[in-house]
């Protein structure tokens, strides 16, 4: 009694290339994570954007190599010329530096929670707890915990009493709910 085997293995292989193709297609190109940003994470190679950018432009910064330490930022741009998202990398002019920060330039991209460019200093605090504010000169950081993005928030939003003083202390309850986040960043 002989068994024919062809209809199996056809079967699992079909099964395989459909995980296979639906690994990939299943990743939220918008959505940001701990580890990545749509298709990117933080093992992505510098080398890798041209493939995960494939439909997209890709513009390198060219910062004055005059300053020690420059680092070129890499802009990526949708078909229509939106600018998504600004990297830095780890080193500059390696093909084989990762990416250390993660600027997010538009609304498309958005957390698990739903906190995107569109959403207010109120969504924020209503998704995560807020584990650190930084002061800076234009812009105060608000860092959360169980997150690696870092939200920014223009101090035109604050209180006119609050926008001068770099070294006041600013306490999560002192930032209006409807302070508007600039944009925010993945540190990784």
């Amino acid at each position: 009694m002989t068994m024919n085997f062809r209809p199996l293995i056809t079967l699992i292989a079909a099964a395989l290339l459909m995980a296979a193709c639906n690994t990939k297609e299943s990743i939220d190109p918008f959505l940001v994570g701990n580890h990545s940003v749509g298709l990117l994470n933080d093992s992505t190679q510098i080398k890798d954007l041209k493939g995960i950018f494939a439909n997209d432009s890709i513009a390198t910064f060219e910062n004055d190599m005059s300053f020690i330490g420059s680092v070129s930022d890499i802009r990526v741009y949708d078909t229509l010329g939106e600018h998504l998202l600004t990297l830095s990398p780890t080193e500059a002019q390696d093909s084989t530096a990762t990416i250390s920060t993660i600027r997010i330039e538009t609304e498309r991209y958005q957390t698990a929670e739903g906190i995107n460019l569109n959403s207010t200093y109120g969504d924020l605090t209503a998704a995560y707890e807020v584990k650190k504010i930084d002061n800076l000169i234009n812009t105060i950081v608000v860092s959360v915990k169980g997150s690696d993005a870092a939200f920014t928030i223009d101090k035109k939003e604050l209180p006119a009493n609050m926008r001068f003083d770099m070294n006041l202390n600013i306490d999560p309850i002192q930032i209006p709910d409807q302070a508007k986040i600039k944009y925010f960043m993945i540190h990784w």
